[in-house]
């Protein structure tokens, strides 16, 4: 069976850029609308990525009009997370690449950083990391970055 590139979808920063505000602040009336209808035309299946969890299916896909997406989970490793913290790796990076198996993924997140890129090169072959400016949220230049590296991600058998 040929399986499509995964996209992992973070919410604060992405989708609900904070401004000149802080993290946390309430931030539904921050969501724009347009991004369900782009979202929903990049050529991947569509994959929450935050702690929002199913809440994300709850409050926000019905604005964007978006179907319930799946949502990534992560395993509770105490042990693992805190040697992740003290490396730098960010705490979702092991378990997207263990959820996207040998999928081709994009990982849309504000919190990326160069340990986490060294890492998903280490042990993924094709994934695209890309850190989005927290402050603005995603803006059409990132939806075409998106786009041609979607379109461009190889097609795997799974």
């Amino acid at each position: 069976m040929t399986g499509i590139p995964l996209l992992f979808l973070d919410v604060d920063g992405p989708l609900l850029p904070f401004g000149d505000g802080v993290a946390g602040a309430p931030g539904l009336a921050r969501l724009d609308p347009l991004h369900g209808p782009w979202l929903a035309a990049l050529p991947c299946e569509l994959v929450w990525a935050t702690t929002w969890m199913d809440d994300a299916n709850e409050h926000l896909a019905p604005l964007l009009g978006l179907p319930r997406l799946p949502v990534a989970t992560w395993p509770d490793d105490p042990q693992t997370e805190a040697e992740d913290i003290r490396r730098g790796l960010h705490w979702k990076t092991r378990g997207l690449v263990a959820r996207a198996g040998a999928r081709p993924f994009a990982w849309v997140d504000d919190e990326l950083t160069d340990t986490d890129r060294a890492w998903v090169a280490e042990h993924h072959p094709r994934a695209l990391l890309h850190k989005v400016d927290p402050r603005h949220g995603l803006t059409d230049a990132d939806y075409l970055e998106l786009d041609a590296w979607l379109r461009a991600a190889p097609l795997t058998r799974s």
